[in-house]
């Protein structure tokens, strides 16, 4: 049986103030009436029954998740206690799963990307389980990149070794590289052999749990005792406090000696700040996007505003700007500096006199 493992722990930091640690991004219709994660379950009808979908997030979410996702079973919410990256996360899901159905195989998806074009993902996800499934390898989907991106980690896949999978091809990865400068990202998209990393993986729950075992062993004793256990949520709390913190990528990924990657052009985006909130809405003739917000807008373009209140907002010889209100807080920050919001957050966690606004 195809089981989805939803990732949906993230704090969401870049999307402050509308994501807040009591509500963070993968909870926000960002683009629409539905949230990221139940678009993200929603892509998934017709492959895998909402019934087979397990989600892994912070425990103070669970309730969210349940509310939001009332398709997914109750017992399928995993909440974690602490945070430890992916790695703990995709093992807990793997004790999980393996007790339940050992012959099971795993698709890992973050709750929080954009994906446009919903048919031609299906293809390139079945082509991939299939990879994982005839192959008993460790699978990625890799994104063809279209720009010299340099916020986004990159696949090098080998051409001449290629897997022919139900009209989406599959390779053999070298290797995995972190976030490039300018210059190489430019020489990665020029080279045609790497892919930028979307985050998603496919295997069978025992290749995964092999993999732990030979690149984590660690982990994998944990992962054992999990497995032997009741599964209660004192059992899952035990789990994570005794796991170290780390990634999938860097803990089994970039050692692992049989990595597959399925290349895919399915409109992903991972949404990793405003200046993608307003790259994905829809814009007037001067690239300005504001949703149902009344606007007065002169002599301004390539701007993003975003409330709640109902308020007018105006803007008069204002360009690249991203305006967002809440009802705590008010944030306009220069689209290109996007990022920088985190550095907001932080400052936010390290005043006692601002915490409140988190």
């Amino acid at each position: 049986m195809i089981y989805a493992v939803v990732m949906a722990g993230g704090s969401g930091t870049r999307f402050w103030p509308k994501s807040t640690k009591a509500l963070p991004k993968q909870f926000l219709n960002l683009f629409g009436s539905d949230t990221m994660i139940q678009e993200t379950v929603k892509r998934l009808e017709g492959y895998i029954n909402p019934k087979n979908v397990l989600v892994v997030t912070n425990d103070n979410y669970v309730p969210i998740v349940e509310q939001q996702l009332p398709d997914v079973r109750k017992d399928h919410i995993i909440g974690e206690p602490v945070a430890k990256n992916t790695a703990p996360c995709v093992a807990a899901a793997a004790a999980i799963l393996n007790k339940l159905d050992p012959d099971s195989v795993m698709v890992v998806l973050p709750a929080d990307h954009q994906i446009t074009q919903k048919e031609n993902f299906l293809d390139v996800l079945k082509s991939a389980v299939e990879t994982a499934q005839t192959e008993d390898s460790l699978v990625t989907i890799g994104i063809e990149p279209n720009r010299p991106e340099t916020g986004y980690g990159y696949i090098c896949y080998d051409a001449d070794k290629k897997l022919s999978k139900s009209g989406n091809p599959a390779y053999s990865v070298k290797n995995f590289t972190e976030k490039p400068d300018l210059k190489k990202a430019e020489d990665f998209l020029s080279s045609g052999n790497y892919l930028w990393n979307s985050g998603m993986f496919i295997w069978k729950t025992e290749t995964i749990l092999n993999a732990f075992k030979k690149y984590l062993p660690d982990v994998f004793k944990l992962t054992e005792k999990l497995q032997k256990s009741d599964l209660t949520q004192e059992d899952i709390s035990q789990f994570y406090y005794a796991c170290p913190s780390i990634s999938i990528d860097y803990g089994i990924m970039e050692k692992a000696e049989t990595v597959h990657v399925v290349p895919g052009e399915f409109g992903w985006n991972d949404v990793g700040s405003w200046t993608a909130v307003h790259e994905l809405s829809e814009k007037d003739e001067n690239l300005n996007a504001y949703g149902n917000t009344k606007v007065s807008i002169h002599n301004s373009g390539s701007n993003l505003i975003h409330t709640e209140s109902g308020k007018i907002v105006s803007l008069v010889g204002v360009d690249n700007v991203a305006v967002v209100e809440t009802d705590k807080a008010i944030l306009v920050v220069n689209l290109e500096k996007a990022q920088g919001v985190k550095d907001v957050v932080e400052e936010l966690k390290s005043n006692p006199d601002l915490k409140e606004y988190l």
